[in-house]
């Protein structure tokens, strides 16, 4: 019987063992960002309301070395400081590194001058060295100045 548990031991010590997977690594980048907005067309007023649409071009610099393509919509009320908008946009470059692009889904609103913006990259959207990405970005403007602060996970 002896024999056998150190057979047994024997045994299961030579299969392979499920190893903990590590958690991944949540990564920063940040920086500053240049961005030109351009109408694509003229916008369109009902009611208390006008709609556009619009082209972005930006240039992200620092950790993110890239340009973004993207197409934005917004709503504006007649209320200043009172809008909201949605956009896509693809951001091709490097990252800290890395070359390939992903995409970032944009969704903001501003009520009285107090703007919140949720921007976070799509499933699957990396390509790339970028393949897997996963995160969000904050915006910010501090003296007329864009800055961009990117959390972001790779998966391999």
């Amino acid at each position: 019987m002896i024999h056998s548990s150190a057979a047994a031991l024997s045994l299961l010590a030579a299969l392979p063992t499920a190893s903990a997977q590590a958690a991944p690594v949540l990564l920063h980048a940040s920086g500053p960002f240049e961005i030109t907005i351009i109408p694509a067309g003229a916008p369109e007023k009902e009611g208390r309301t006008a709609t556009a649409r619009m082209a972005l071009d930006k240039r992200y610099a620092g950790v993110l070395a890239a340009s973004g393509k993207g197409t934005m919509l917004t709503a504006m009320s007649d209320v200043k400081g009172s809008a909201a908008y949605v956009a896509i946009e693809r951001v091709s470059g490097t990252l800290a590194g890395r070359t390939g692009s992903f995409v970032l889904q944009h969704a903001g609103a501003m009520r009285g001058g107090t703007s919140q913006a949720t921007i976070t990259i799509v499933p699957d959207s990396g390509t790339g060295e970028l393949s897997g990405i996963s995160g969000s970005l904050a915006l910010s403007v501090v003296d007329g100045k864009h800055f961009y602060a990117l959390d972001y996970v790779l998966a391999n």
